[in-house]
């Protein structure tokens, strides 16, 4: 994993770059990170990633102004559906495509705030979504979601956040002629890919991790992606 600078609209921001060993070009991911933000799990994540035979960025949302003030704002960009970090994705998207470790094909991944990041963004800019537990799911998410986006969703259950929304977001997919691959993992609930801090609190909040589901929504993504970026 390394370190690297992405220039956007609004300015350079921090980037963390995962390259697979081996001989390239791959395909590539620009991974956006959850609401707890920019930490040692996304490099977990990028090395999951780069294992898979796929080169990696995470951009870094939270990086101008302190931690709180980012916070607020990229959650309210989200809500809103434009901001900066939109920019800061499709920056990162264009970094990706500027390398020659990179094919050419690039999907999206997201989770908690960056699954709905992944599921706005993905039809008309990646090959493929993947969102994690991207919810509540983004208003007017069914005006969004197009066939040229491919989406592979992952939800837990037990996600206070997202009761019923991986049925929703399956019945949006069918009506809109988007292939999809749409799992709900009946003993899991929010952030169950992350291992975060303060991990036996946030199960009695029905958050936190889930290595079966970890481990089974990966296998899952990995096998579209291979699908749908691999030509």
């Amino acid at each position: 994993m390394s370190a690297v600078r992405v220039d956007t609209p609004d300015g350079p921001i921090e980037a963390l770059l995962g390259v697979p060993d081996g001989q390239g070009p791959w395909p590539g991911v620009v991974v956006v990170h959850d609401a707890v933000g920019y930490g040692p799990d996304n490099e977990a994540t990028a090395a999951r990633i780069a294992a898979a035979g796929y080169v990696s960025i995470t951009p870094n949302l939270y990086s101008r102004g302190g931690r709180a003030r980012c916070i607020t704002r990229v959650f309210r960009e989200a809500l809103q559906q434009s901001g900066r970090a939109f920019g800061d994705v499709l920056a990162a998207r264009g970094h990706l495509l500027g390398l020659p470790e990179c094919s050419g094909q690039v999907g999206i991944a997201g989770f908690c705030m960056g699954g709905q990041f992944a599921l706005l963004l993905g039809p008309g800019n990646f090959g493929a979504s993947a969102p994690f537990y991207g919810t509540p799911l983004p208003k007017r998410i069914e005006e969004t979601l197009d066939a040229s986006c491919p989406v592979v969703a992952s939800f837990g259950r037990r996600d206070p956040l997202g009761i019923g929304a991986g049925p929703k977001l399956q019945a949006m997919t069918e009506a809109k002629g988007v292939p999809a691959d749409i799992k709900v993992y009946p003993d899991a609930g929010h952030s169950f890919a992350n291992q975060l801090p303060i991990q036996p609190f946030l199960r009695i909040a029905q958050f936190g991790y889930h290595a079966e589901a970890t481990e089974d929504a990966w296998g899952r993504v990995f096998a579209f992606f291979d699908r749908h970026l691999r030509t």
